[in-house]
């Protein structure tokens, strides 16, 4: 006797998914003015093997919110949604849309539109026909503030100094990469991400060309000094030691300058003889532990500050909805 299957009703079949060659991640912050038109010149795209876009709202203040879901039913392009629940930082929102990205090479840029859309295909075909994971951009003349310029050129000194990357690699936002560096970097769960420096550790195959770089359309950047200086400490306190290493060699040095001091001082104690009692000793204590002292433990302070958080699952990002439209679902009916 044979067996047999009898099925009592049709299944359901879902359409599958049609996963496109080129994934575009946007952090969306203050950007309700910029996003929709963004959108609407990167549908007007044609890259080989199609794209997608994905909008991450990194809690934007602004009604950010309501203009991405608008663009959900009249986008021309599959869009996904994501937005966290609240602030995170430009690079937190990033590692959330590759996360949920599936192209097989992902782009990211501003919602600012400083980066035109048309030169997403010189980027991506430069990528693939190169066989490169990563490339970067970079500006012949940067439509920034003077500060902002200068706090560029100041992160990219460091990172030359604390990253293992090629020298002179301008650190652009406006980068592709391949689905390989995206999988690897997205395995990173730490509450202080910093892109560029989980690439460094992820390739070195990496390439940069010009691209043109606008004035802003709408609005001023959402890069305040305060943001600046926490996208330095991530840099240099997530992906290198040597801040720790700094501090030790200015404390060996300090500590000889205080020597040296303090030789002087007790000198001049027994040879010029009108000193105040006790300023000798008080002059050579302050002279060896005093502003070296400070430094390093400010220095270990943020490390272990920073391993506590990360030990205690403070969390990377929290995502508190996902939408997407018909075209990423799926659905092309």
């Amino acid at each position: 006797m044979s067996d047999t299957l009898t099925l009592t009703e049709p299944l359901a079949l879902t359409p599958p998914r049609v996963r496109p060659a080129l994934s575009i991640v946007i952090p969306v912050y203050r950007g309700a003015a910029t996003v929709g038109r963004l959108v609407d010149a990167l549908s007007n795209l044609h890259p080989e093997g199609g794209l997608e876009v994905i909008l991450v709202n990194d809690g934007s203040p602004d009604n950010s919110a309501e203009v991405c879901h608008d663009l959900l039913p009249t986008a021309r392009v599959p869009l996904v949604y994501v937005e966290h629940a609240r602030n995170y930082g430009e690079h937190n929102a990033v590692m959330t849309g590759l996360r949920h990205a599936s192209g097989d090479y992902v782009i990211t840029m501003d919602d600012d539109l400083q980066n035109p859309p048309e030169e997403v295909i010189r980027l991506y075909d430069h990528a693939r026909r190169g066989n490169w994971d990563v490339v970067y951009t970079r500006y012949a003349v940067k439509q920034h503030a003077g500060w902002r310029n200068l706090g560029s050129r100041f992160a990219n000194a460091v990172a030359d100094a604390l990253l293992d990357k090629p020298k002179g690699l301008y650190l652009s936002s406006f980068r592709c990469m391949s689905a390989m560096v995206v999988g690897a970097i997205g395995r990173y769960s730490g509450p202080y991400p910093y892109v560029d420096g989980l690439i460094m550790q992820v390739t070195q195959r990496i390439d940069s060309i010009a691209v043109r770089h606008l004035p802003r359309a709408e609005g001023r950047s959402n890069y305040t000094l305060r943001r600046l200086v926490r996208l330095w400490l991530n840099l240099a306190t997530s992906f290198s030691l040597a801040p720790l290493r700094l501090a030790v060699w200015a404390g060996l040095l300090l500590s000889v300058a205080g020597g040296l001091g303090a030789v002087a001082t007790i000198a001049e104690v027994l040879f010029v003889h009108q000193t105040p009692s006790g300023w000798a000793s008080t002059m050579v204590v302050l002279l060896l532990v005093s502003g070296v002292q400070s430094m390093i433990l400010g220095v270990l302070g943020e490390y272990v500050g920073r391993t506590f958080l990360s030990a205690n699952g403070k969390p990377q990002g929290t995502v508190r909805c996902i939408a997407r439209n018909d075209l990423a679902t799926g659905d092309r009916s």
